[in-house]
């Protein structure tokens, strides 16, 4: 099943089940532009033949930033450059969707020392964000604006579709979380309000794009921390998502402060999944997609952990999900995911690195593959023999450049 075709609620269809989902490029140019990296990243991505492709974050405010290296979709005079990036994507008859987001309190302190969010409560990590300040109405008003405005400029662009970022503790997860929303008016309290923003720009795309132009939605299936946004919050939203009519759903979880989505576990305290049902069977968030399939019909991505070409088409025959997501395998991996699709590759090797120091292993982890990612943007191949301790330190050195460049 993994290459059969999939009709999505919109009325478009995808050639195969299998998705590159997102991962932050970190390469636009000073003008928070699209560069020669983006076409020949995405190039490399399209031959492949993954039926879908997912953009890394793209912002809707410069002053919010998750990287200092993110595209933000916010003027028209840069469509030539989005097109090019557009057509290099999607040039074997695949799709490309843009995953638009809003950092709120987890723009790094390299962009603004005064984010946006739903409410005065600071990340505290690494002291690399700045004390937020609570959002007033007007600066929800203009953030729905400008969600609106990036997916009219992606359709526009030639990209087939949207991604809304509501998971890993961005703004609109932070909306959602009780943790992080202590609001009382009504984008905040109940889980209703909370989940007002995310539904309120559902809408608001849904009028300017059409109804046969496909948005998909990235949520948590929980925060994984005390008081957070848990699996009932989250199916409670999902139910909500399938009365707006929402043309695919991403699950994923966890935030900035517990990176379940990156190496923990899916209880969210451990480096690797610890359950033996989740050992046996790759997928970080499989169980959770079954509960999603007996409250909705929403086509449904899940992400994290598949790499057997046999488990890959077992849980498609048994109708547990509808794609197959995959990040990392399409860095590591890159010449062997045509095969893989074939079922020429049944495994998918993990290449990763190690420390052997628990509390540098996410930061050495994430800096192995933003410099693999910088890597084939720029025509050359992947390399696993990197230093741990300059790729535990490289994001912050890398931000810091790309963000002292730009100011220049």
């Amino acid at each position: 099943m993994l290459n059969e075709s999939l009709k999505l609620p919109c009325g478009v269809s995808l050639k195969n089940r299998l998705v590159k989902s997102a991962m932050t490029e970190r390469i636009s140019n000073k003008k928070f532009e699209p560069t020669n990296g983006h076409e020949q990243l995405y190039s490399d991505w399209a031959d492949t033949e993954a039926g879908l492709l997912i953009t890394g974050n793209v912002v809707i405010d410069r002053k919010h930033l998750e990287s200092a290296g993110n595209i933000v979709f916010d003027d028209e005079k840069m469509l030539p450059k989005l097109r090019s990036w557009a057509a290099a994507a999607t040039k074997n008859g695949n799709h490309c969707w843009v995953q638009i987001s809003h950092s709120g309190r987890q723009a790094s302190r390299f962009a603004t020392r005064r984010p946006l969010a739903p409410s005065v409560v600071q990340l505290k990590k690494m002291g690399l964000f700045g004390k937020p300040k609570a959002m007033t109405a007007n600066d929800i008003q203009q953030t729905i604006s400008g969600f609106v405005r990036a997916a009219c400029l992606a359709k526009k662009s030639g990209f087939t579709g949207v991604q809304i970022h509501a998971a890993h503790g961005y703004l609109i997860s932070q909306f959602l979380s009780p943790n992080t929303n202590l609001r009382t008016d009504e984008w905040g309290g109940s889980l209703e309000n909370r989940s007002r923003l995310l539904l309120t720009i559902i809408r608001e795309i849904r009028k300017k794009v059409g109804a046969e132009f496909p948005i998909g939605v990235k949520l948590n299936s929980a925060d994984f921390q005390r008081g957070g946004f848990t699996e009932d919050d989250s199916l409670e939203v999902v139910k909500m998502l399938h009365a707006e009519g929402v043309d695919l759903l991403e699950i994923s979880g966890g935030t900035y402060e517990k990176l379940a989505f990156f190496v923990l576990n899916e209880e969210g305290n451990e480096l690797r999944p610890t359950r033996e049902s989740t050992k046996k069977r790759e997928a970080y968030f499989i169980d959770f997609a079954k509960k999603i399939r007996t409250v909705c019909t929403i086509p449904l991505l899940v992400t994290g952990g598949f790499r057997s070409y046999d488990f890959c088409n077992e849980v498609l025959e048994n109708d547990e999900v509808d794609l197959i997501g995959m990040a990392r395998p399409f860095i590591t991996n890159l010449n062997d995911m045509k095969a893989f699709l074939n079922g020429e590759v049944p495994y998918l090797q993990n290449k990763v690195l190690r420390t052997g120091i628990a509390q540098f292993e996410d930061s050495a982890e994430g800096g192995f593959y933003a410099r693999n990612i910088i890597r084939i943007a720029n025509g050359k191949a992947f390399k696993l023999n990197m230093s741990p301790l300059w790729c535990s330190i490289f994001l912050i050195f890398h931000e810091f450049r790309k963000a002292v460049a730009k100011k220049i």
